[in-house]
């Protein structure tokens, strides 16, 4: 006897009864939905009939006949030009009548009229909804409001084999995007890929370049949802999240549409992203707000929330929230609401964002001059105020002579990356009580508190004042501000009051693991020299080794500087597609600036051309050679400010510092950090988390230590990390250990390791899609005879002869991958069969069963695939042919050998770009134009184009193909994007050069 039990249609089954018994919905029907229109027509018309009723005869008076579709119709084209959020907010008009198309929960009692519209509205959930105008696919749910499909659901059942990651890949290859039902911003808003444990969501379906982000509760402060008794995991999706109060909110409150424009040579382009919160933005909002509602003003929150967090849209909703907040007696919560930050973007973000939903002018105020500016504001009540942190104190002064008049105060990460100049700011503020005084004063930096204790001490000299409330969102609060701003928990320990830990922005993939490839200089040195000696790891002598340093422990500056610019250029120059830069972190001012000295000097010596250096300081130093003092912007060559975006830029790679830039700085192609200088506690976690911010084609992260133990670094991070490890005890000759382990399963073919490698090493820099197919066509065979292999784990290494497990193949896999990757981080390998096998079997991983996990990345993943190809072939210490290979022939600068006239051609566009434009872009840039020539020529528009008229008619449906392809590929090299966008005759050789390629590709 069977049953369904197990099944996906049980799963399913189970959510649409929830939300059709508990959660306010109706069951609707796919015989309703119009597949050409994407709406449920009926839906529509019965929702505008029943809530505005003398709306709909106005409209029956003059249409007459048809009334039905001539004002779906009407809908359908506001939706098209407008967008289905902003219908939903605003309605649309139908001969100068006005129709609402949602009404949501009001903020107050005061008008029973509007809760009753607001019970008027018609929530659907409707299963196995078969969307297309052809065929005959279908969507497990849809979530519909008032006949408008909001969300659509892909749901997998683990019982029968499948999980999210299977839901992701039928979403991504399986559903079309230009399906009416699925089209950007103009039918539904939000796609969920939901299993029984997990669940993940995406606002705009775009073939394989969709991007899921984790909608998950977190489990243990890691990524996740926990167990519960009797009832999925994520159950939380449809009980709380979908239900009708929070789905309404969700739509009212919380999605935005940001807007980005860029204009070239007289055109401009926008690029549109909607934005669903995660679940802990959502989250820590609600949270906040309800406590607020319920204990009025004077109340401290501390919101813990790591980088990657999404502060910024947080606070956004959070400001909007609270200016709008009433409690039970229908009495405004707080008069105005007061943002602190020095983020110039959460100015724009702030306003664009709530000019969404009130869709009015003026509801933020920025206070961008004087101290009365700011004193007006407060004694007016504006709805939300943005300032600055040095004005804090000025704030928490005003507010004390203001006692009728409620405040909530949001302070944005009280750390600035200019060191202890807004600490000493606003030192003189709280001195001097004078404003202006304050912020013309410029005085010498050094001093170890930073803004977050100026914050603190500056409220508790004040005492606890009754009517104002305090909400600190921070990555890495102090034990003092916890102690201070805490809420007490059931034991009266004060604890954050909200958390997204460290740990699981890592897991959730929003950050990077720094601590992962942690070295200290005595493992370093160790490592390297067992490298260096062992005729075993360097049976085939092709690395150059570390020279004469070696030996010798770096006792002063020049020693260390030789270690680190060496090992620059040796490993960490090839990483993110030859982008990678470096920070090396000094212990006083005086060091970095004699660090700078040395590292020019040894790089003139040496004669190198590919690395540059800055420094970055506060003040004057003065010494031996500058008796007089000398600043930051008098070594550099520019002023303060522009440093930043001068790093940024191909000409520097490596940034000194002291101080300055430990906080609150992001760049996230820094990938490797010198320490030479004591951290401990906060600070240390601040520092080293520069190098956490994702970009594509960045997979690790490097930190060489000069000065602190592991144990140490551990014990910092221990707070706001969650299970941190750090491992020091890498043994190089354990690769071949691990290497026996994964031959002995006969899972790994040599033939088709080296097929992969020929392909994936070849020396085109874009793979075409045939080539493509062949590498899943070596990978595939693997994956099938890893799955013959038995359940279970064996003994590892004991156990040789026995066929191994599956278990045992695949931690000996990751086991040899991670330890290759860390000990290529020490030095360049030179054995060609390790590095073969790490290669595709880096890539194997990701294609063997996961165990009920999801797949977090794909082969086809062309950006990590691209920027990892050019990290190997710009390795020119690398030699990646074995003897008796042939078939892969290496050999030149770039450590690949490539016909010249090929090599010519690819490299064509940065060496003119260079010469006439005085740039330094490099042979890694040209992925980014291989790319946006491979999209380009992709384009079925264009090929039509192509085909049937001259290059000179051609180019014009061209350059708006090209607009849009750039601004797509914007945040895979800003550094070209920019100089695009800002020089005009650069941006036009560059569209011309490939509206060339592009046409001849087209023609054949």
């Amino acid at each position: 006897m069977s049953n369904n039990i197990h099944t996906e249609t049980t799963f399913e089954i189970s959510i649409e009864h929830s939300l059709i018994e508990d959660g306010g919905y109706k069951r609707g029907y796919s015989k309703d939905f119009d597949t050409h229109q994407g709406v449920f027509p009926e839906y529509i018309t019965d929702f505008l009939k029943n809530s505005q009723p003398k709306s709909w005869q106005k409209l029956e008076s003059i249409h007459v006949d048809n009334v039905e579709a001539k004002v779906v119709r009407r809908l359908l084209q506001e939706m098209d030009l407008r967008g289905t959020l902003d219908i939903l907010r605003n309605g649309f008009t139908d001969y100068g009548v006005k129709f609402q198309m949602a009404y949501f929960k009001p903020e107050t009692n005061l008008n029973p009229d509007a809760e009753v519209l607001y019970n008027k509205n018609s929530l659907t959930v409707t299963r196995q909804l078969y969307y297309e105008r052809k065929g005959k696919n279908s969507l497990d749910l849809v979530l519909s409001l008032n006949g408008l499909p909001i969300t659509t659901v892909e749901l997998k059942n683990q019982f029968s084999g499948q999980n999210v990651g299977n839901a992701k890949t039928q979403y991504i290859f399986d559903r079309e995007p230009t399906e009416p039902i699925f089209k950007f911003k103009k039918r539904s808003l939000v796609h969920f890929a939901v299993d029984t444990d997990e669940c993940y969501m995406t606002t705009k379906l775009a073939g394989k370049n969709t991007r899921y982000l984790p909608f998950n509760t977190g489990y243990n402060n890691g990524a996740g949802n926990p167990p519960i008794k009797d009832n999925y995991r994520t159950s939380y999706l449809w009980e709380k999240v979908w239900a009708k109060d929070s789905f309404l909110d969700l739509i009212g409150k919380f999605l935005h549409l940001n807007v980005e424009e860029f204009e070239m040579n007289g055109v401009v382009k926008t690029k549109e992203t909607m934005i669903f919160p995660r679940y802990h933005q959502m989250d820590v909002v609600r949270k906040l707000t309800k406590d607020a509602r319920k204990k009025g003003a004077g109340e401290n929150y501390l919101i813990q929330h790591s980088a990657g967090s999404g502060k910024s849209n947080s606070i956004a909703w959070l400001s909007y929230r609270l200016s709008s907040l009433h409690n039970n007696q229908d009495e405004r919560v707080f008069d105005s609401v007061i943002v602190i930050t020095d983020r110039r973007v959460l100015d724009s973000q702030l306003q664009n964002t709530i000019y969404q939903f009130e869709h009015k002018q003026g509801v933020v105020q920025k206070i961008d001059k004087d101290s009365q500016q700011l004193a007006d504001a407060l004694g007016a009540g504006s709805n939300i105020i943005i300032t600055t942190l040095q004005k804090f104190p000025f704030v928490l002064d005003k507010i004390e002579e203001l006692p009728s008049r409620n405040y909530a105060v949001i302070i944005d990460e009280a750390h600035s990356s200019q060191g202890g100049e807004a600490t000493k700011k606003m030192k003189e503020v709280l001195a001097a009580k004078s404003l202006e005084e304050a912020e013309q004063e410029d005085l010498d930096s050094g001093l170890d508190e930073d803004a977050e204790d100026s914050v603190r001490k500056s409220m508790e000299s004040r005492g606890k004042q009754s009517n104002l409330s305090f909400f600190g969102f921070t990555a890495t609060p102090k034990p003092k501000t916890v102690e201070v701003f805490g809420t007490p928990d059931k034991n009266g320990e004060p604890k954050p009051f909200h958390l997204y830990s460290m740990r699981q922005a890592i897991e959730e993939g929003f950050i990077l693991d720094v601590l992962k490839n942690y070295t200290t200089y005595k493992t370093y040195f160790r490592l390297s020299k067992e490298i260096e000696d062992d005729p075993k790891v360097n049976k085939k002598q092709a690395a150059r080794a570390i020279g004469r340093f070696m030996s010798l422990h770096p006792h002063n500056l020049a020693q260390k500087a030789e270690v680190m610019v060496e090992h620059f250029r040796q490993v960490v120059a090839k990483k993110i597609g030859g982008k990678a830069k470096a920070m090396v972190v000094s212990s006083s001012r005086l060091h970095a600036v004699r660090y700078k000295e040395e590292f020019d000097k040894y790089i003139k010596s040496k004669g190198y051309k590919d690395i540059k250096t800055l420094v970055a300081f506060s003040g004057k130093v003065m010494y031996d050679t500058y008796p007089e003092g000398i600043t930051e912007p008098e070594i550099n060559g520019f002023k303060e400010k522009e440093l930043p975006k001068k790093f940024s830029s191909n000409e520097y790679q490596i940034l000194l510092v002291a101080d300055k830039y430990q906080t609150g700085f992001d760049q996230p192609l820094l990938h490797t950090m010198y320490v030479d200088k004591k951290l401990s506690g906060v600070k240390c976690v601040q520092t080293l988390s520069r190098l956490n911010r994702t970009h594509p084609g960045k997979e690790d992260t490097f930190i060489l230590d000069f000065a602190n133990d592991t144990e140490d670094i551990l014990k910092s991070f221990q707070d706001y990390y969650e299970l941190t490890t750090i491992q020091e005890n890498s043994d190089p000759n354990h690769l071949y250990d691990l290497k026996s382990v994964i031959e002995s399963a006969q899972i790994i073919w040599d033939t088709e390791v080296n097929n992969f490698c020929n392909i994936f090493y070849k020396s085109s820099a874009t793979l075409s899609k045939g080539e493509q197919k062949k590498l899943n066509g070596f990978i595939d065979p693997a994956v099938e005879r890893y799955k013959r292999l038995p359940d279970g784990s064996g003994e590892l290494l004991n156990n040789l002869t026995n066929q191994i497990s599956q278990d045992d193949f695949k931690n000996a896999l990751q086991s040899f991958t991670r330890l290759y990757s860390f000990l290529t981080q020490i030095m360049p390998f030179s054995d060609v069969e390790l590095e073969k096998l790490y290669t595709y079997g880096r890539f194997l991983l990701k294609k063997l069963p996961r165990n009920n996990q999801a797949d977090k990345f794909e082969l086809g993943d062309e950006v990590s695939l691209e920027y990892y190809r050019l990290q190997k072939i710009a390795d020119a210490d690398i030699n990646l042919v074995s003897e008796g290979e042939a078939e892969l022939q290496v050999g030149g600068d770039a450590g690949l050998r490539k016909p010249k006239d090929e090599e010519g051609q690819l490299s064509e566009i940065i060496e003119v770009l260079n010469h006439r434009f005085g740039t330094e872009f490099n042979d890694a840039d040209k992925l980014f134009f291989d790319q946006m020539e491979t999209e380009l020529a992709k384009d079925e528009k264009l090929s039509e184009q192509a085909k049937s008229n001259t290059m000179e008619n051609f180019k014009f449906g061209f350059e708006d193909a090209f607009m849009d392809k750039l601004i797509g590929r914007m945040e895979q090299n800003q550094d070209i994007f920019t100089k695009i966008m800002d020089d005009k005759e650069f941006g036009v050789l560059v569209k011309n050069y490939l509206l060339k390629r592009v046409y001849k590709q087209l023609n054949g």
